[in-house]
C-alpha cells in the first residue's frame, strides 16, 4: 500500500500538470491573437505534454490501487503584456513543477517508496529538459525577437514543432 503523504502530493500533482496545460494554452491564445502562429503552435504542443504528464501521474496512481480525486483547475493568473512576457511566465513555471517534483521525491524517499522514486526520475530528467527549453527560448528571443526577419525564422522554427508522446513504463 502506498504512503498516503506520498499519493495525496501524486493526486495533487495531476491537479498541477492540467494546470500547466492550460498555462500554456494561454499562452498559445495570446501568440495566436498577436499572430505569431510559430509561437502559438509551440505552447499548443506543450499543453499536449502537460496533459500527458496528468495522465502519466494518473495511471501510476490507478496502477497502485489508489483513489483519484480531481479537484478544479484554476484559470490562468498572468499578465501577458508583451512577446516576452510568457516566455519568462513559462520559466517560472516550469522551476515551480520542478519543485513540486522535488517534493514528492522527498516524500518518496522519506517512506523508502522506491517504485515511485523510480517514477519520479524521469519527471526529475523531464523537468531539466523543460526549464533548458524555457530558458533557451528567452535567449533566442533576446537575441532575434526585437529583428523582424529574426522574429520570422524563430517563429517559423517553432511552427515545425510537433508532438511525441513520452515512452514511459508504468
Amino acid at each position: 500500500m502506498m504512503d498516503q503523504k506520498v499519493a495525496r502530493l501524486l493526486n495533487d500533482q495531476i491537479n498541477k500538470e492540467f494546470y500547466s496545460a492550460y498555462l500554456y494554452l494561454e499562452f498559445a491564445n495570446y501568440y495566436a491573437a498577436a499572430g505569431l502562429d510559430g509561437f502559438e503552435n509551440w505552447y499548443k504542443v506543450q499543453a499536449q505534454e502537460e496533459r500527458d504528464h496528468a495522465m502519466l501521474f494518473y495511471q501510476y496512481l490507478q496502477n497502485n490501487g489508489e483513489k483519484i480525486t480531481f479537484e478544479a483547475i484554476a484559470k490562468p493568473d498572468c499578465s501577458l503584456s508583451d512577446t516576452m512576457a510568457p516566455l519568462k511566465a513559462a520559466l517560472k513555471h516550469e522551476q515551480y513543477v520542478t519543485s513540486l517534483i522535488n517534493d514528492i521525491y522527498a516524500a518518496a524517499y522519506d517512506v523508502k517508496d522506491y517504485r515511485t522514486m523510480q517514477l519520479l526520475d524521469w519527471f526529475v530528467k523531464e523537468q531539466g529538459e523543460e526549464e533548458k527549453n524555457a530558458s533557451d527560448l528567452i535567449t533566442r528571443m533576446e537575441l532575434f525577437g526585437t529583428d523582424a526577419k529574426g522574429l520570422y525564422m524563430l517563429n517559423s522554427e517553432l511552427g515545425a514543432r510537433v508532438y511525441t508522446a513520452p515512452s514511459l513504463v508504468l
